[in-house]
């Protein structure tokens, strides 16, 4: 048992940036990360009080656990005034140290489990005598460095608390976080006087031996030589400090004149480095100047790796690390044929770099795929991730006229990559956002431009950067989210969604040996035979990615670990009926559920962030007086192309043997399946003509047909675009006819081989040839169970009697 009381409290905390509070000491700060102002806006809602302890490593901009110091301060929130910037400025006053045991990280900020350090009490004489020492040299202290304001002096002299004094002269004298933090770790009382009693007297020697070296040099040198006489006072000052480890600022200037910076940029920085000079050590604009100079001191102005030029080892490589993917394999071994090519030539490489943008479904290798081109070219991989930035300052970096500022993300890579040619992915492109604080997609137009990046500019280090060698590569889910100027700079490889046999193989090759390995068991212990992964892939999975698939088979992994655990495992086949008692019932069925043939639904074809997936249209007709409603969350371009299958429908309703007044005694209600989820675009426009005409002719439409293609008033079929992923979604639900406008047949070569095989395209000028693919015809076809005792029209029908409307019910999709 520790001889110090210990009380454990919850509180929320507050990390600080080199920043050390202590017991009876007030601060004033401005809060402005987020998490660090929910963090005090949970301590206003409560008792007002919360732990603050300091960052070990003020560079961490996002700290973790270990990023922070075990021993704080329990402070009071004295007063809190919110800032027009949406920051927060608060006093703090400083209650007692505290001992952090434990962190939870549950919620935006941390809250800590906190135990308080109780002071040992001492009223020995020698604890007085000690006091009295302290006191002296203070008084001494400040005499010949008149740092301390008249009143803190006289609390010093004072004090009649051993701890209040040490904390008191610690907020005064000690500048450097780390010993600050130190003697705010120091329980005892009397250590710690002991240590400030050590600190004054060092600084009270500095002290004389700079008045020493003043008389030195004033005699060296005329009073109106004040200008020399300076710079002869700093000088001897290093000399005085070189035998303690060097001087900082010959330091600087050495790495500066290695670095191979250009001209210009090596002479600004030696300015600065003059500047610094000039400055007094401990103040906030010469903290601001060092960080400049480290950050500048660590862009690699010169070095850079060498590529690996070996075409046939590139593509082994990148063949070995991802399956499929042929056409971003391609596109990668045509840039390094073409940089091989110049290098032979002795040809610049300034604006060279192309920039590629990977778009596709979540879950098909994008990020990954660029971690393996750098790795196959033999450069640096560094990456950015762009999701819900919002902030220009992210992009370019902040000005260094603000506290705190920092350089972008983009300087911030080339730091970490230590090379002037690394492969940089700036993921999820199309994420990006704006606010009042700017555009971050605007910024990114200089960064991605071959013709202007070699002069980048971030507003931190206020110089031109080179980025022309970095190999710039993107990722995006949906591309019609990126700025058309952006997306202008990019050269987009589509990377469409796999098929079952790609999603099989890479099952085989990648996922199920990396989770095997993750669960701690061996090949032999999962053995999943073609028609088990058929089966998985199939009944558990309906994605573009793989993802899914890799989370089901984590599952079974988990499932054999405790049966190999508990000795009750055998390392034979798993069949399809184990995966099934691993994990549940499919998901999905084998083949679609769209149930019979039915009148009034069709089946259409759509593209999402996710890939190409099916959208039944459904059509009723029920007695009215003409209207027409869309129900499905279905936007402006869809509904207008509802309004044209109307209108199609309408004048040709003699042909399609529809009766002529169906549109003064009819409602048509079309509606699209799972309202919940945004639709629009004009390709559903064969859909809706085929499900509107289904419904007035009481002629079912195939259930085995998909479609899509756009329609005009005269009946002409348009292209659409997206053939591919809505060609693999028909293929995932089972689907094996798609009609597709006759201008999209040379796209459908893009389809995968095997997928190709298993399908039938029809392709259409015109809706005349939809319909004639896509209802049926025969008079004997049983339509559905819930139609069989409506009415039926015959062709030959002119037109309805006002007694006799027919009426189509609800139609039900298990889609």
């Amino acid at each position: 048992m520790s001889r110090h009381e210990l009380y454990a409290h919850r509180y929320p905390l507050l990390p600080l940036k080199n920043v050390v509070i202590f017991p009876r000491n007030i601060v004033t700060l401005l809060v402005g990360r987020p998490r660090s102002i929910q963090a005090v806006e949970e301590a206003l809602s409560g008792n007002h009080r919360l732990v603050v302890t300091a960052h070990r490593d003020a560079d961490a901009e996002d700290p973790t656990p270990d990023d922070l110091y075990s021993i704080g301060s329990l402070v009071d929130l004295v007063s809190v005034e919110r800032q027009p910037s949406n920051a927060i400025q608060v006093v703090l006053e400083g209650k007692a140290r505290v001992r952090i045991s434990q962190f939870d990280t549950i919620r935006p900020y941390f809250t800590i489990a906190a135990e308080e350090l109780r002071e040992p009490k001492n009223d020995s004489p020698d604890m007085r005598a000690l006091m009295l020492h302290v006191q002296e040299l203070a008084s001494r202290y400040n005499d010949a460095r008149e740092k301390m304001a008249p009143e803190i002096l006289d609390m010093v002299q004072r004090a009649n608390d051993p701890g209040h004094l040490a904390d008191l002269l610690a907020t005064q004298i000690v500048s450097e976080t780390s010993r600050r933090q130190h003697f705010l770790e120091q329980v005892d009382p009397i250590k710690r006087l002991e240590e400030i009693a050590v600190h004054l007297a060092e600084d009270l020697n500095v002290a004389e031996l700079e008045s020493r070296i003043q008389d030195r040099v004033r005699e060296q040198v005329e009073k109106q030589q004040r200008e020399f006489y300076l710079t002869q006072q700093l000088k001897a000052i290093h000399d005085e400090l070189a035998g303690e480890g060097g001087n900082e600022l010959d330091i600087f200037r050495q790495k500066i004149r290695a670095c191979s910076m250009p001209a210009e940029v090596e002479e600004k920085m030696l300015r600065e480095v003059g500047r610094l000079e000039r400055m007094p050590s401990v103040s906030a604009e010469a903290t601001v100047v060092r960080t400049y100079l480290d950050v500048m001191l660590a862009l690699p102005w010169s070095a850079q790796s060498v590529d690996r030029l070996d075409i046939d080892e590139a593509e082994a490589l990148l063949n070995e690390e991802h399956y499929g993917l042929e056409q971003v394999k391609d596109r990668i071994l045509d840039f390094l044929a073409v940089r091989k090519l110049r290098t032979e030539n002795g040809m610049n490489d300034r604006g060279a770099s192309q920039i590629l943008c990977l778009s596709g479904p979540p879950g098909v290798g994008k990020t990954s795929l660029g971690r393996s081109i750098a790795e196959s070219m033999g450069r640096k991989f560094v990456r950015v991730s762009l999701g819900g930035v919002r902030d220009e300052a992210e992009i370019r970096g902040h000005r260094r006229t603000y506290i705190g500022a920092m350089p972008g993300r983009i300087i911030n890579a080339m730091r970490q990559a230590e090379s002037t040619n690394p492969v940089i992915l700036l993921d999820e492109i199309d994420k990006l956002s704006a606010d009042f604080r700017g555009d971050p997609a605007a910024a990114l137009l200089e960064v991605l431009d071959p013709e202007q990046n070699a002069q980048f500019t971030d507003h931190f280090i206020d110089t031109p950067f080179d980025l022309s060698k970095v190999l710039f590569i993107t990722t995006a889910n949906y591309m019609q989210q990126v700025p058309r100027p952006l997306r202008d700079r990019m050269e987009v490889i589509e990377i469409s969604g796999y098929t079952e046999d790609e999603k099989i193989e890479i099952g085989k090759r990648y996922l199920l040996p990396r989770q095997v390995e993750a669960h701690g068991l061996k090949m032999e212990n999962v053995d999943l035979p073609r028609s088990s992964w058929s089966f998985l892939v199939r009944g558990y999975t309906r994605e573009a990615g793989v993802r899914e698939l890799e989370r089901e088979i984590a599952a079974i992994c988990r499932k054999i670990a405790r049966e190999v655990v508990r000795g009750r495992h055998s390392d034979q086949s798993i069949s399809a009926a184990r995966i099934e008692e691993y994990l549940g019932p499919r998901h999905f069925q084998v083949e679609h559920e769209l149930g019979d043939s039915q009148v009034g639904v069709a089946i259409g074809l759509g593209t999402t962030e996710i890939g190409g997936e099916l959208i039944p249209v459904e059509v009723a007709t029920m007695p009215g007086k003409g209207s027409l409603i869309i129900t499905g969350r279905a936007g402006d371009v869809m509904q207008e192309s509802a309004q044209a299958a109307l209108s199609y429908a309408r004048s040709r309703s003699e042909q399609l043997s529809i009766p002529l007044n169906f549109r003064e005694v009819l409602d048509l209600h079309i509606h699209l399946p799972e309202g919940a989820t945004p639709k629009d675009g004009p390709s559903a426009g064969i859909t809706m003509a085929t499900a509107l005409i289904s419904a007035l002719m009481r002629r079912p439409v195939r259930n085995d047909t998909a479609m899509t293609g756009e329609i005009t008033l005269l009946g002409r079929v348009l292209p659409i675009g997206g053939v591919k992923d809505k060609a693999l979604a028909a293929h995932r639900h089972g689907i094996h006819r798609l009609i597709l406008p006759e201008e999209n047949r040379r796209e459908v070569v893009r389809i995968p081989e095997n997928v190709r095989k298993d399908m039938e395209f029809i392709f259409v000028e015109s809706m005349d040839q939809v319909i004639s693919a896509a209802i049926l015809f025969e008079a004997d076809r049983e339509i559905t169970p819930s139609r069989r005792d409506e009415p039926r029209i015959e062709p030959d029908r002119p037109s309805y009697p006002a007694t006799q409307i027919p009426a189509s019910g609800p139609i039900i999709s298990d889609l």
